[in-house]
């Protein structure tokens, strides 16, 4: 599927921008619908494809700040954004939030159609918590009348993802001088976004993550088109990590291959890698780690704690139903590998441990890997993968090997927080690659 991160930036980009952008295989997910909503929702006029063709969305820009058709608030589903509300507090908006740092977020002195003469200057910011407040900053920045600086007070973490920002920024008419370097951006004042005709959004890396993972795991080979060594997202970085585990790993200017000689002896090892800059990817190699010798260290993923769930606590209480031991700190994940079956040479793990997903799109699919263990694993609720990839569970099963071996899914009347409903389990079998 295309980037969520690129679908959104060109989504926000293309709706400040003067002129009228084709923004090229969007992604088809949840995330981009409540965007494309809430876009809708303050006035900019977006012209879908016709169902079942390609998704190429015709965007028209506001030529500068949004045109809210009504007074109904905009609904986005966003988690604890305190220190983007703080940096905004200093630019001058008068902005506010609950008392816990989450939504609802209150703004009261956007006015329609008119630039924010009071906003500009510097916000001091951290940037452990979340690089998307950086990129908010920046790209919001040509809305303000003087120039704007946005300093990062300690260190920048998932930085690719501001260069990113800072790219696309760029192909819209916006220069932003980045020095430090990541620790003091600059936008001069008088710029403003103009469209480029058209946008075309990349295969996801992250969403990539999951299939090289599975490459390296079972021997694969497995190759994901759509994103490759000309790729503009930080994430396929975690090919790179594959690499150093002992897979082979193949670039082309838009794909990725990995593979491993399984039958030549060629292991997997354990690794201790930052992985600040991959934090999403990462969550990926917390189960690529129990298929390797010795343990595999996880540094620098503060940021899983303020994601969709706590993702430090949720991937360490799944992989404990697993059996695996595993070290935990503010910061890092160091996660110890089971026995080795010595005929098979994979993990020992036990069948049919049903995997809580915390309404995660991505610890569904990260612990769907689990079953290239020749074991069974239950995903409950794998519905939440619509976040980002719907059809992730028929991709998956698309590269498997006999029809047993499918995500199969099931119904399995059950409850929620909000209600009676039905509770979907996605039921794999013991994975084998075609």
């Amino acid at each position: 599927p295309g980037s969520k991160s690129l679908s959104n930036r060109a989504l926000l980009l293309a709706a400040l921008s003067t002129g009228q952008t084709n923004v090229e295989n969007l992604l088809d997910s949840d995330d981009i619908r409540y965007m494309l909503e809430a876009l809708v929702q303050l006035g900019v006029v977006i012209e879908a494809p016709p169902v079942g063709e390609k998704r190429n969305f015709k965007v028209t820009g506001l030529a500068g700040p949004f045109r809210p058709t009504g007074s109904e608030p905009v609904e986005l589903f966003l988690g604890p954004i305190g220190d983007l509300i703080d940096g905004l507090t200093q630019l001058g908006a008068q902005v506010s939030c609950s008392a816990t740092g989450c939504p609802p977020v209150v703004i009261s002195n956007a006015q329609e159609g008119k630039p924010f003469p009071s906003i500009g200057g510097t916000a001091k910011i951290s940037g452990q918590t979340s690089s998307q407040f950086i990129s908010a900053l920046l790209m919001a920045s040509p809305l303000a009348s003087t120039e704007l600086v946005v300093e990062i007070v300690d260190e920048l973490i998932s930085a690719p993802y501001v260069k990113l920002t800072v790219g696309l920024m760029q192909k819209f008419g916006v220069t932003v001088e980045n020095s430090g370097p990541n620790k003091k951006f600059t936008v001069a004042s008088g710029q403003s976004y103009k469209s480029p005709g058209s946008v075309f959004v990349e295969g996801d890396a992250s969403s990539a993550s999951y299939f090289l993972a599975a490459g390296a795991i079972t021997g694969g080979p497995v190759t994901v088109v759509g994103c490759g060594s000309e790729s503009v997202q930080g994430d396929v970085a975690f090919a790179n990590v594959l690499e150093k585990m002992g897979a082979t790993v193949e670039w082309a200017p838009n794909s990725i291959t990995v593979s491993r000689d399984v039958a030549g002896g060629q292991g997997l090892v354990g690794v201790d890698v930052d992985c600040g800059d991959i934090p999403d990817a990462a969550m990926t190699l917390a189960v690529v780690a129990l298929f390797a010798e010795g343990p595999t260290a996880i540094r620098n993923v503060y940021s899983w704690r303020v994601k969709e769930t706590e993702r430090m606590v949720a991937i360490v209480t799944e992989l404990g139903k697993l059996g695996i031991q595993v070290e935990e700190t503010r910061d890092d994940l160091v996660v110890h590998p089971p026995k080795k079956d010595p005929k098979t040479g994979l993990p020992v793990l036990p069948a049919g441990v049903a995997i809580d997903t915390y309404d995660d799109h991505r610890m569904a699919m990260v612990f769907s890997l689990v079953a290239c263990a020749g074991v069974p694993v239950v995903i409950n609720d794998p519905g939440c993968t619509s976040k980002t990839f719907p059809d992730y569970f028929e991709k998956l099963a698309s590269i498997t090997t006999g029809a047993e071996n499918s995500a199969a899914t099931k119904v399995d009347p059950g409850s929620s927080s909000e209600g009676a409903m039905e509770r979907l389990a996605a039921v794999l079998m013991a994975i084998e690659l075609k």
